[in-house]
Parts: C-alpha cells; structure tokens; sequence
C-alpha cells in the first residue's frame, strides 16, 4: 500500500507561478494508473500564468478557498467542495480571490509531462 502525506511532501514553485506537490504520479511511484494527482496553493491574491495541457484533460478540485477560473473564453467562481473540468488544449489560468491561501487538487489524464505543458502569453 502507498500511502502520501502533505505534511511530507515537497513543494516547488511551477513554471505557472502556483506552488506544486507532486503527491501520485505513475512514473515516480511506479504505479498503473491512467492519471497524475498534485496539491496545488495559491496565496490570497495570486493567481497563475495562463497556461496549457496540449493533450491532457486536468480537473481542479477546490479543497479551501475561493476562485476565479479562466478557461479559454470562459470565466467563473469557484469554492471548496467544488470541481472544474479543463479540456485538453484550452488556455486557462486560476486566481486566488479570497482571504486565506486557496488549496486545490490538480488531476491529469493522461499524467502531467512537462512537454505537454506551456505557458501562453
């Protein structure tokens, strides 16, 4: 059994500004699994670079906080308890417009690499 605790896990700043643990990923963990799970935080007031998965699906699941969540066109609070799916190749970036420290779970299909994933300016 694998088990992943937040208190043990590194966080790093990621190229889209949020701060990033990486909690479950297939080929760090040598798991089968068809997906990537990450905790992500924002501070009050900040908010991520616009940014893309070329080719994977991503849903944000709001553990804490409140949001705003920009995908292509399109725009719309968030709260805790609540989940967005963000289609493959769609320019979307998420902002922190609460009071405390906005906590997310970040889930991608196929699991995150680093060459699908691109800042758009």
């Amino acid at each position: 059994m694998l088990i992943k605790d937040l208190k043990n896990c590194p966080y790093k700043k990621v190229q889209d500004e949020t701060n990033l643990c990486e909690l479950l990923h297939p080929e760090n963990e040598g798991l089968k699994m068809g997906f990537s799970v990450a905790h992500a935080v924002l501070e009050a007031g900040e908010k991520s670079k616009p940014h893309r998965l070329k080719t994977s699906t991503e849903v944000y699941f709001i553990l804490e906080g409140e949001a705003s969540m920009h995908i292509d066109d399109d725009s719309g609070s968030l709260q805790e308890g609540q989940a967005v799916y963000i289609p493959p190749g769609s320019i979307q970036w998420i902002e922190n417009v609460g009071e405390i420290d906005l906590k997310f779970l970040c889930v991608v299909s196929p699991p995150w690499d680093a060459g699908d994933d691109e800042l758009c300016f």
